[in-house]
Protein backbone atom coordinates (compact mmCIF):
# COMPACT_ATOMS: atom_id res chain seq x y z
CA UNK A 1 0.00 0.00 0.00
CA UNK A 2 1.25 3.47 -0.81
CA UNK A 3 0.23 6.93 0.30
CA UNK A 4 0.47 10.19 -1.60
CA UNK A 5 1.39 13.65 -0.38
CA UNK A 6 0.64 16.34 -2.95
CA UNK A 7 3.71 18.34 -1.89
CA UNK A 8 6.93 17.73 -3.79
CA UNK A 9 9.84 15.90 -2.19
CA UNK A 10 12.07 18.91 -2.94
CA UNK A 11 11.22 22.37 -4.36
CA UNK A 12 11.06 22.60 -8.16
CA UNK A 13 11.14 26.10 -9.61
CA UNK A 14 11.82 27.40 -13.10
CA UNK A 15 12.50 31.09 -13.57
CA UNK A 16 13.40 30.90 -17.27
CA UNK A 17 11.44 28.16 -19.07
CA UNK A 18 13.61 26.34 -21.59
CA UNK A 19 12.00 23.79 -23.96
CA UNK A 20 15.43 22.52 -24.98
CA UNK A 21 16.25 21.69 -21.37
CA UNK A 22 12.84 20.05 -20.94
CA UNK A 23 13.77 17.61 -23.67
CA UNK A 24 17.07 16.87 -21.93
CA UNK A 25 15.22 16.25 -18.66
CA UNK A 26 13.16 13.57 -20.39
CA UNK A 27 16.31 11.41 -20.39
CA UNK A 28 16.32 11.54 -16.59
CA UNK A 29 12.72 10.34 -16.58
CA UNK A 30 12.52 7.68 -19.28
CA UNK A 31 16.12 7.09 -20.35
CA UNK A 32 18.06 3.96 -19.48
CA UNK A 33 19.84 6.02 -16.79
CA UNK A 34 16.60 7.55 -15.56
CA UNK A 35 14.34 7.48 -12.53
CA UNK A 36 11.65 5.18 -13.92
CA UNK A 37 14.36 2.57 -14.39
CA UNK A 38 15.66 2.66 -10.81
CA UNK A 39 12.18 3.00 -9.33
CA UNK A 40 10.89 -0.11 -11.08
CA UNK A 41 14.16 -1.97 -10.51
CA UNK A 42 14.00 -1.46 -6.76
CA UNK A 43 10.30 -2.34 -6.61
CA UNK A 44 10.73 -5.62 -8.47
CA UNK A 45 13.82 -6.51 -6.46
CA UNK A 46 11.80 -5.93 -3.29
CA UNK A 47 8.68 -7.77 -4.41
CA UNK A 48 10.75 -10.82 -5.32
CA UNK A 49 13.13 -10.72 -2.38
CA UNK A 50 13.54 -13.98 -0.48
CA UNK A 51 15.72 -13.84 2.63
CA UNK A 52 15.64 -14.89 6.29
CA UNK A 53 15.18 -11.21 7.15
CA UNK A 54 12.81 -8.76 5.49
CA UNK A 55 15.02 -5.72 6.08
CA UNK A 56 16.49 -5.72 2.56
CA UNK A 57 13.01 -5.97 1.06
CA UNK A 58 11.82 -3.15 3.31
CA UNK A 59 14.83 -0.98 2.50
CA UNK A 60 14.29 -1.46 -1.25
CA UNK A 61 10.63 -0.50 -0.90
CA UNK A 62 11.54 2.70 0.95
CA UNK A 63 14.01 3.70 -1.76
CA UNK A 64 11.75 2.69 -4.65
CA UNK A 65 9.03 4.89 -3.16
CA UNK A 66 11.51 7.75 -2.84
CA UNK A 67 12.24 7.38 -6.55
CA UNK A 68 8.55 7.96 -7.34
CA UNK A 69 9.06 11.37 -5.78
CA UNK A 70 12.03 11.97 -8.07
CA UNK A 71 9.94 11.14 -11.14
CA UNK A 72 7.30 13.59 -9.90
CA UNK A 73 9.90 16.32 -9.48
CA UNK A 74 11.30 15.79 -12.95
CA UNK A 75 7.85 15.63 -14.53
CA UNK A 76 7.03 18.94 -12.88
CA UNK A 77 10.29 20.42 -14.14
CA UNK A 78 9.57 19.29 -17.72
CA UNK A 79 6.08 20.82 -17.63
CA UNK A 80 7.37 24.11 -16.22
CA UNK A 81 10.10 24.31 -18.85
CA UNK A 82 7.59 23.67 -21.64
CA UNK A 83 5.22 26.47 -20.61
CA UNK A 84 6.67 28.85 -23.20
CA UNK A 85 7.06 26.28 -25.98
CA UNK A 86 5.22 27.33 -29.17
CA UNK A 87 2.24 25.21 -30.16
CA UNK A 88 2.17 26.38 -33.77
CA UNK A 89 4.31 28.13 -36.36
CA UNK A 90 2.37 31.32 -35.75
CA UNK A 91 3.44 31.62 -32.13
CA UNK A 92 6.37 33.76 -31.08
CA UNK A 93 9.51 31.64 -30.86
CA UNK A 94 8.40 29.03 -33.37
CA UNK A 95 10.86 30.38 -35.89
CA UNK A 96 13.72 29.95 -33.46
CA UNK A 97 15.94 27.17 -34.76
CA UNK A 98 16.68 25.71 -31.33
CA UNK A 99 13.05 25.68 -30.22
CA UNK A 100 12.06 24.26 -33.57
CA UNK A 101 14.54 21.43 -33.19
CA UNK A 102 13.33 20.72 -29.65
CA UNK A 103 9.75 20.61 -30.83
CA UNK A 104 10.68 17.79 -33.15
CA UNK A 105 12.00 19.31 -36.36
CA UNK A 106 15.47 20.06 -37.68
CA UNK A 107 15.13 23.72 -38.65
CA UNK A 108 12.71 26.62 -38.68
CA UNK A 109 11.70 25.58 -42.20
CA UNK A 110 10.52 22.16 -41.11
CA UNK A 111 6.86 21.32 -41.55
CA UNK A 112 4.45 21.93 -38.73
CA UNK A 113 4.16 18.19 -38.21
CA UNK A 114 7.87 18.11 -37.48
CA UNK A 115 7.95 21.25 -35.38
CA UNK A 116 5.29 20.19 -32.91
CA UNK A 117 6.95 17.80 -30.52
CA UNK A 118 5.43 14.68 -28.98
CA UNK A 119 5.18 16.44 -25.62
CA UNK A 120 2.62 18.77 -27.18
CA UNK A 121 0.74 16.30 -29.35
CA UNK A 122 0.42 13.49 -26.81
CA UNK A 123 0.51 15.18 -23.41
CA UNK A 124 -0.31 18.87 -23.84
CA UNK A 125 3.16 20.16 -22.97
CA UNK A 126 3.66 17.77 -20.08
CA UNK A 127 6.27 15.13 -19.27
CA UNK A 128 5.98 11.63 -20.68
CA UNK A 129 7.57 8.22 -19.89
CA UNK A 130 10.04 8.67 -22.76
CA UNK A 131 13.69 9.51 -23.20
CA UNK A 132 15.12 12.62 -24.85
CA UNK A 133 14.59 11.10 -28.31
CA UNK A 134 10.96 10.27 -27.65
CA UNK A 135 11.55 6.54 -27.20
CA UNK A 136 9.15 5.09 -24.58
CA UNK A 137 10.66 3.39 -21.56
CA UNK A 138 9.95 -0.32 -22.05
CA UNK A 139 11.24 -1.90 -18.82
CA UNK A 140 13.97 -3.84 -20.65
CA UNK A 141 16.64 -2.45 -18.31
CA UNK A 142 15.07 -3.67 -15.07
CA UNK A 143 17.39 -6.08 -13.27
CA UNK A 144 15.88 -8.11 -10.45
CA UNK A 145 17.68 -11.44 -10.22
CA UNK A 146 16.52 -12.72 -6.86
CA UNK A 147 20.17 -12.69 -5.73
CA UNK A 148 20.67 -9.87 -3.22
CA UNK A 149 24.37 -9.31 -3.94
CA UNK A 150 23.87 -9.36 -7.72
CA UNK A 151 21.01 -6.89 -7.41
CA UNK A 152 23.08 -4.56 -5.23
CA UNK A 153 25.88 -4.41 -7.81
CA UNK A 154 23.26 -3.72 -10.51
CA UNK A 155 21.92 -0.93 -8.33
CA UNK A 156 25.36 0.63 -7.90
CA UNK A 157 25.74 0.68 -11.68
CA UNK A 158 22.27 2.20 -12.10
CA UNK A 159 22.90 4.95 -9.55
CA UNK A 160 26.37 5.61 -10.98
CA UNK A 161 25.10 6.18 -14.52
CA UNK A 162 22.18 8.14 -13.10
CA UNK A 163 24.54 10.42 -11.21
CA UNK A 164 26.65 10.90 -14.35
CA UNK A 165 23.49 12.00 -16.18
CA UNK A 166 22.41 14.30 -13.35
CA UNK A 167 25.84 15.97 -13.29
CA UNK A 168 25.68 16.51 -17.06
CA UNK A 169 22.21 18.04 -16.71
CA UNK A 170 23.46 20.25 -13.87
CA UNK A 171 26.32 21.48 -16.04
CA UNK A 172 23.91 22.14 -18.93
CA UNK A 173 21.30 23.95 -16.82
CA UNK A 174 21.05 27.71 -17.11
CA UNK A 175 18.23 28.15 -14.61
CA UNK A 176 19.10 28.44 -10.92
CA UNK A 177 15.96 26.54 -9.90
CA UNK A 178 16.95 23.61 -12.08
CA UNK A 179 20.46 23.62 -10.63
CA UNK A 180 19.01 23.53 -7.11
CA UNK A 181 16.78 20.57 -7.98
CA UNK A 182 19.64 18.70 -9.63
CA UNK A 183 22.10 19.33 -6.82
CA UNK A 184 19.59 17.59 -4.53
CA UNK A 185 19.16 14.65 -6.90
CA UNK A 186 22.94 14.29 -7.27
CA UNK A 187 23.19 14.08 -3.48
CA UNK A 188 20.57 11.32 -3.37
CA UNK A 189 22.49 9.38 -6.02
CA UNK A 190 25.55 9.62 -3.80
CA UNK A 191 23.62 8.17 -0.87
CA UNK A 192 22.12 5.36 -2.90
CA UNK A 193 25.49 4.24 -4.24
CA UNK A 194 26.75 4.07 -0.67
CA UNK A 195 23.55 2.34 0.45
CA UNK A 196 23.84 -0.56 -1.98
CA UNK A 197 27.55 -1.02 -1.27
CA UNK A 198 26.74 -1.02 2.45
CA UNK A 199 24.45 -4.01 1.86
CA UNK A 200 27.31 -5.86 0.14
CA UNK A 201 29.53 -5.02 3.09
CA UNK A 202 26.90 -6.21 5.55
CA UNK A 203 26.64 -9.48 3.63
CA UNK A 204 30.36 -10.01 4.24
CA UNK A 205 32.00 -7.72 1.69
CA UNK A 206 33.19 -8.35 -1.84
CA UNK A 207 35.45 -11.26 -0.90
CA UNK A 208 32.66 -13.17 0.82
CA UNK A 209 30.10 -12.51 -1.89
CA UNK A 210 32.22 -13.26 -4.95
CA UNK A 211 31.73 -15.02 -7.20
CA UNK A 212 28.00 -14.46 -7.42
CA UNK A 213 26.18 -16.68 -6.63
CA UNK A 214 28.49 -17.76 -3.83
CA UNK A 215 26.21 -20.73 -3.12
CA UNK A 216 27.56 -22.67 -6.13
CA UNK A 217 30.53 -24.87 -5.06
CA UNK A 218 33.63 -23.49 -6.75
CA UNK A 219 35.22 -26.91 -6.88
CA UNK A 220 32.61 -27.76 -9.51
CA UNK A 221 33.73 -25.02 -11.90
CA UNK A 222 36.60 -25.26 -14.40
CA UNK A 223 39.64 -24.66 -12.19
CA UNK A 224 41.88 -23.95 -15.17
CA UNK A 225 39.83 -20.99 -16.36
CA UNK A 226 38.33 -19.26 -13.35
CA UNK A 227 41.05 -16.69 -12.63
CA UNK A 228 42.97 -16.19 -15.87
CA UNK A 229 42.74 -13.09 -18.03
CA UNK A 230 42.28 -13.96 -21.70
CA UNK A 231 44.71 -12.04 -23.91
CA UNK A 232 43.06 -11.94 -27.35
CA UNK A 233 45.54 -9.84 -29.33
CA UNK A 234 47.36 -11.49 -32.24
CA UNK A 235 50.80 -10.41 -31.01
CA UNK A 236 50.23 -11.66 -27.47
CA UNK A 237 50.31 -8.25 -25.82
CA UNK A 238 47.81 -7.40 -23.07
CA UNK A 239 47.09 -4.57 -20.63
CA UNK A 240 48.81 -5.39 -17.35
CA UNK A 241 46.93 -4.52 -14.20
CA UNK A 242 45.52 -5.78 -10.94
CA UNK A 243 43.58 -8.37 -12.95
CA UNK A 244 46.66 -10.03 -14.50
CA UNK A 245 48.84 -10.90 -11.50
CA UNK A 246 48.53 -11.60 -7.81
CA UNK A 247 45.71 -12.90 -5.60
CA UNK A 248 42.15 -12.70 -6.89
CA UNK A 249 39.77 -10.25 -5.21
CA UNK A 250 37.96 -13.06 -3.41
CA UNK A 251 41.27 -14.48 -2.17
CA UNK A 252 40.52 -17.93 -3.55
CA UNK A 253 42.83 -17.93 -6.54
CA UNK A 254 45.68 -16.24 -8.41
CA UNK A 255 45.26 -14.06 -11.45
CA UNK A 256 47.12 -15.37 -14.49
CA UNK A 257 47.25 -14.52 -18.18
CA UNK A 258 46.12 -16.98 -20.86
CA UNK A 259 46.97 -16.34 -24.49
CA UNK A 260 43.63 -17.09 -26.04
CA UNK A 261 43.59 -20.11 -28.32
CA UNK A 262 40.94 -22.60 -29.40
CA UNK A 263 40.14 -25.13 -26.71
CA UNK A 264 37.62 -26.92 -28.90
CA UNK A 265 37.38 -28.19 -32.47
CA UNK A 266 35.68 -26.77 -35.52
CA UNK A 267 31.94 -27.36 -35.21
CA UNK A 268 30.44 -29.79 -37.73
CA UNK A 269 26.70 -29.79 -38.10
CA UNK A 270 24.68 -32.53 -39.72
CA UNK A 271 23.03 -32.03 -43.12
CA UNK A 272 19.87 -30.00 -43.48
CA UNK A 273 16.63 -31.88 -42.98
CA UNK A 274 14.46 -32.60 -46.02
CA UNK A 275 11.62 -30.55 -44.51
CA UNK A 276 13.82 -27.56 -43.59
CA UNK A 277 13.38 -25.61 -46.81
CA UNK A 278 17.11 -25.78 -47.66
CA UNK A 279 18.61 -26.26 -51.11
CA UNK A 280 18.73 -29.85 -52.32
CA UNK A 281 22.53 -29.97 -52.18
CA UNK A 282 22.40 -29.05 -48.49
CA UNK A 283 20.26 -32.05 -47.71
CA UNK A 284 22.19 -35.23 -47.00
Amino acid sequence: MYYHDKRLQYPVTVERPDPAFARMLQQAIGGVEGEIRVCMQYFFQAWGNRAPTTKYRDMLLHTATEEIGHIEMLATAVALNLETAPASLQEEGASDGIVGAVMGGHSAKASIEGLIHKNLLSSGLAAMPIDSDGVPFNMSHIYASGNVAADMYCNVAAESTGRVLAVRLFNAARDDGMKRMLHYMIARDTMHQQQWLAVVEELGGAAANLPIPNSFPQEMEDQANNYNFYATSVDGTFPEGRWTDGPSVDGRGEFTVFQNKPLGEEPVLGPARPDSGAQDKQIG
